[in-house]
């Protein structure tokens, strides 16, 4: 008597290969928003220090924010065009990661573990600020300055409502958003679609750090100095 030997048959073979399919298409996601979460938390953290680093440095200097820059301003100072007393005051400006690297531990503070660079501002399009693998490795920060702040000699007490001000906040908001990176050749209806789901760390003037919307960022940018 042919004795059968022990094994799958390939109907048992391909429903252990469909549920291995169905649970990694379950166990994937979830992992993918575990780790963006865990990125976004990192970056959070970083502001924080950055903030902390701020106040820091205005200890030392009678209450003022920092004059400095960040990449946009040094290396696209074009966006500065409609205020010249400003623009003309660039280059003599140092970076934003430099004037407070003595008040931190380590320069990577400066660096979201989400930034994959760009190729235009998010704020200025389509003003390009190539930047690539990162904005941290190209220009050394992650983040972009509220620089009016710089230009005005503000100190922390100088804002009105310092809850809502946007002081640092990530180069890009598809870091931790939804959608790709903008391109110089989108046009107005993909720009609108792609803002529409981009998110971005940010520190605000009292030194708290949240993630908003690409429309709170604006609300924080077009609150009153």
């Amino acid at each position: 008597m042919a004795i059968r030997k022990a094994g799958f048959t390939m109907i048992e073979l391909l429903v252990v290969i469909a549920i291995i399919a169905i649970l990694a298409g379950i166990i994937f996601p979830v992992f993918a928003r575990a780790k963006a979460a865990a990125k976004q938390t990192q970056c959070i953290s970083n502001l924080r220090q950055i903030g902390s680093a701020i106040v820091l440095y205005m200890n030392d200097y009678d209450d003022v924010f920092p004059a400095a820059l960040d990449a946009s301003d040094k290396f696209a100072p074009q966006i500065w065009d409609a205020f010249p007393e400003w623009r003309t005051r660039i280059p003599t400006m140092p970076m934003l990661h430099e004037v407070l690297q003595p008040y931190l531990k380590n320069r990577d503070v400066f660096h979201c573990p989400s930034d994959v660079g760009m190729r235009v501002l998010d704020n200025n399009f389509p003003q390009p600020l190539l930047a690539a693998p990162s904005l941290f490795s190209t220009y050394g920060s992650s983040y972009f300055f509220r620089t009016e702040i710089a230009f005005r000699y503000f100190t922390q007490t100088s804002f009105q409502l310092p809850a809502d001000v946007n002081v640092l906040f990530d180069g890009a908001g598809h870091w931790h958003g939804a959608g790709r990176a903008l391109q110089p050749d989108d046009d107005f209806d993909t720009l609108v679609d792609l803002l529409r789901g981009y998110r971005y760390n940010c520190l605000f003037g009292d030194m708290h750090a949240r993630s908003v919307t690409f429309t709170q960022l604006q609300q924080a940018w077009n609150v009153k100095l």
